[in-house]
């Protein structure tokens, strides 16, 4: 049974860092694509991060270039999102997906279609 859970969300202040965790089971999360997606009220789903399953190699929206990292531990089947210097437009609720299904090319990680099972969700707040 596939199943991911995030954690580590909660309330910051601007400029401060939070660590967002995806624990997996069901599944070896190091074969598949795991993405980070972000949803304000009233907006759209945003694709944030991802990490590939072959060579770890990493993809970031414009908006989080240089602030966020993602990361794996293969060890502890868990996905990892730093972030760095948040700001008050960060605030949304962070979900980890899978693409189960090998779907998703490169150039096509911010979908969030391409996914099949996602988190329930941490809410992050960034707020003086």
């Amino acid at each position: 049974h596939v199943r991911l859970v995030e954690s580590g969300g909660g309330l910051v202040q601007p400029g401060g860092s939070l660590r967002l965790s995806c624990a997996a089971s069901g599944f070896a999360l190091d074969y598949y694509y795991i993405g980070w997606f972000r949803q304000a009220p009233g907006k759209e789903r945003e694709g944030v991060s991802c990490i590939s399953s072959s060579d770890g190699s990493t993809y970031y929206s414009d908006s989080v270039k240089g602030r966020f990292t993602i990361s794996r531990d293969n060890a502890k089947n868990t996905v990892y999102l730093q972030m760095n210097s948040l700001k008050p437009e960060d605030t949304a609720v962070y979900y980890c997906a899978v693409d189960l299904f090998g779907a998703i090319t490169g150039s096509s990680w911010y979908r969030s279609d391409e996914y099949d099972s996602w988190g329930q969700g941490t809410q992050v707040t960034v707020s003086s």
